[in-house]
């Protein structure tokens, strides 16, 4: 745990090079830091904005150990960091947010585990190591369920949906390639939240408003914010967080992600880094939860959060951005962020854009007329 505070002229270093660490160097760099990022691709988007990239593999030790020699504490941008090159970190007093929240976050297994030490709701599961053992839990749990791989996935990818037996198959097949899965209820929800928070190592936290997040295809298409849920939902999201920051010693900005039913919660996953949903905070709050991560990590005060009415984020994929572009005249405004990557696919995030009004009703009812937002949301 870093014991002093670390102010402008000192140097983060971040592991993983994505659109994550380029919103976090572009903040760290507005604070006066130098940035130093590893990734093994030249020229990625965090290295387009940093001040150093270490071309390596993340499991490349010595890459590591010149990280840390060229830093004066590291992050992450992503949660599947190598758990060797993270406990090297640790041992050095450089990674304020530890090994710990890396090894719950990989794993869904421990995730859950964490999630029900803290005394917070989850689906129905079970571990699964077997074919008969999946028959065992498909029984137990019914259908419809999700299958799910332990480690890894992301976006939808690394699960199947079973509504029956048709495609037990497919499952079948996850299993015996990965040798572990996760059986789950399938939940039907009447929304999906989340919440983006920020702690430092002595448990001063801080939380952003609870966001609202419709998906399209397992990715994140839009982010609603204040999330369209009663009060009392929202207080059980921030208790939930403060119990899981709490159980599992969080540092820096930490997301979770939450099921909505009725006026309950159930806990899907967490992030061990700023999120997704989290975005819309450059526009929409004093302060973003990148600054407020920077802020964690180098031991600085947390700045208190104040939010400037409504906000909606959309996710440009691939498949979008010309069409978005196209259509800039007659959108009118929005805050665009690119996020450099080199190559477009079409289910790939490439970008997001930031709207943020005074009122959410005047906002959601201008982006429906201008077609940005589809009425049905």
């Amino acid at each position: 745990m870093l014991q002093n505070k670390l102010t402008y002229g000192k140097t983060i270093g971040i592991i993983g090079g994505g659109q994550l660490g380029r919103m976090m160097t572009t903040q760290a760099k507005h604070m006066g830091y130098r940035v130093v990022v590893l990734d093994p691709t030249p020229d990625c988007p965090t290295a387009q904005v940093a001040d150093d990239q270490i071309v390596a593999k993340y499991d490349d030790l010595d890459a590591i150990k010149e990280l840390a020699e060229k830093s004066d504490v590291v992050t992450y941008e992503f949660e599947n960091v190598d758990l060797k090159a993270a406990e090297f970190l640790e041992g050095k007093g450089i990674l304020p947010q530890g090994a710990r929240s890396l090894r719950i976050t990989q794993d869904r297994e421990v995730e859950k585990e964490a999630i029900v030490e803290s005394g917070q709701p989850v689906a129905p599961y079970k571990i699964v190591t077997t074919a008969p053992m999946l028959k065992d839990a498909i029984a137990e749990i019914g259908y419809p369920l999700v299958v799910k791989t332990c480690r890894g996935g992301y976006d939808g990818k690394g699960q199947v949906k079973l509504e029956n037996e048709d495609n037990l198959s497919e499952a079948e097949a996850m299993l015996e390639k990965n040798g572990r899965v996760i059986v789950e209820k399938w939940v039907s929800f009447d929304k999906e939240i989340s919440i983006v928070f920020s702690r430092k190592a002595n448990g001063d936290i801080s939380y952003f408003p609870v966001a609202e997040n419709i998906h399209r295809n397992h990715i994140l298409y839009t982010t609603i914010v204040p999330a369209r849920v009663s009060e009392s939902t929202v207080e059980k999201a921030k208790e939930a967080a403060a119990a899981i920051a709490s159980t599992i010693n969080v540092v820096g900005t930490f997301a979770i992600e939450m099921f909505v039913q009725g006026e309950n919660i159930l806990i899907n996953e967490m992030a061990p880094r700023p999120h997704n949903s989290g975005h819309y905070t450059i526009e929409a709050c004093n302060v973003s939860q990148f600054e407020q991560h920077v802020r964690a990590i180098c031991n600085l005060p947390l700045a208190p959060i104040y939010f400037h009415g409504a906000a909606v984020m959309l996710n440009l994929l691939g498949k979008d951005v010309d069409l978005f572009f196209n259509r800039l005249n007659e959108i009118g405004y929005g805050h665009v962020h690119m996020y450099g990557k080199e190559e477009n696919k079409p289910e790939r995030k490439m970008g997001h854009v930031t709207y943020i009004g005074d009122n959410f009703s005047n906002l959601y009812r201008d982006l429906i007329e201008k077609s940005i937002l589809e009425d049905k949301n």
